[in-house]
């Protein structure tokens, strides 16, 4: 059985990516603030592991407004 209709891939468009990078910063302070409520009422090993995944959101927060800037520069 053959398929008529070519596979083709989507046209890269690239008009919403600021738009949705900003609502993932958005969201991963969110996670961040909610993890820092969360680990005034632990100690430990536990509160260690999330400060550690905090820190990692604020390095993937500062990524991603790295490529926000990217993506707004791409659109002129």
């Amino acid at each position: 059985m053959t398929d008529n209709h070519s596979h083709k891939p989507k046209p890269d468009d690239r008009r919403d990516n600021v738009e949705k990078l900003q609502s993932m910063v958005q969201d991963t302070i969110q996670n961040i603030e909610k993890a820092h409520e969360t680990a005034r009422f632990i100690d430990g090993e536990e509160k260690q592991a999330i400060e550690a995944k905090n820190k990692r959101r604020e390095e993937a927060i500062e990524a991603m407004r790295n490529e926000i800037k990217d993506e707004y520069d791409a659109l002129d």
